[in-house]
């Protein structure tokens, strides 16, 4: 009988040490940090992750060879672009874009840009531009200009000249200064084209959007051509 009493008093022990070993793991577990969010590159094979955003027109995009086309009307006030299911907020943005030509003067305008409201929103607008900006910046022929706004808080616009008819690379560096707002670098072809610092912070966090709209402040006259873009990628990387 005492051999039996020893042995059961041993067994009792060992399940009492295993479930206090289970219990800890589990506390390690609960414990863990979560892992930090994963870069992204959308590739443009489907339109997974998207929506669409349009707001004047029909919609003027599809798939084509792996390449998002976003296209607007001559004659129109299309306003064509779609918009990520998600939002973000510090990090790189980039998105690799075909400019085309487009038509001279035509009011339309590429753009790759973030929106949280229409006082938080960062750009890039890509246009053949008003006679009187071409002029200011000695525009070639060739050339198109690019405008680079904060639309709010601040307000502000930067200006460069980009190649038409050729691929480019746009991104957006956010990044948080000392006061917790952001700022922003604006890149070209990764060589840093404008930089600002904005008066709000993470808590506005950003879809990512990419557009081809005809706008009265890009150009000289109402399109007269069917302008396109083609969007080869846009990618989000983690700060």
């Amino acid at each position: 009988m005492k051999i039996k009493t020893n042995l059961l008093g041993t067994i009792a022990a060992l399940l009492l040490f295993s479930c206090g070993s289970t219990n800890t793991d589990m506390d390690k577990s609960k414990n863990k940090q979560p892992k930090k969010a994963s870069d992204i590159r959308w590739d443009f094979k489907n339109l997974e992750g998207w929506k669409d955003a349009t707001q004047s027109g029909a919609i003027n995009y599809s798939i084509e060879n792996e390449q998002l086309k976003i296209f607007t009307n001559a004659n129109s006030w299309d306003r064509s672009k779609i918009k990520t299911l998600t939002t973000y907020t510090t990090g790189t943005y980039t998105w690799r874009i075909f400019v085309p030509e487009m038509g001279v003067g035509d009011m339309a305008t590429i753009g790759a840009f973030l929106y949280n409201s229409n006082s938080h929103e960062l750009d890039f607008e890509i246009g053949y531009g008003k006679q009187t900006i071409r002029k200011a910046l000695n525009a070639a022929p060739d050339e198109l200009v690019v405008h680079m706004s904060s639309q709010d808080n601040p307000s502000q616009s930067h200006k460069a000249k980009i190649k038409r008819g050729q691929w480019h690379t746009f991104s957006m560096e956010l990044s948080l200064n000392t006061h917790k707002n952001y700022q922003v670098n604006w890149k070209i072809n990764d060589e840093l084209a404008a930089t600002s610092q904005l008066e709000y912070g993470n808590k506005k966090k950003f879809a990512i959007l990419c557009s081809l709209e005809n706008l009265t402040f890009i150009g000289d006259h109402i399109p007269s051509t069917r302008n396109y873009a083609l969007f080869d990628y846009v990618s989000y990387q983690v700060k």
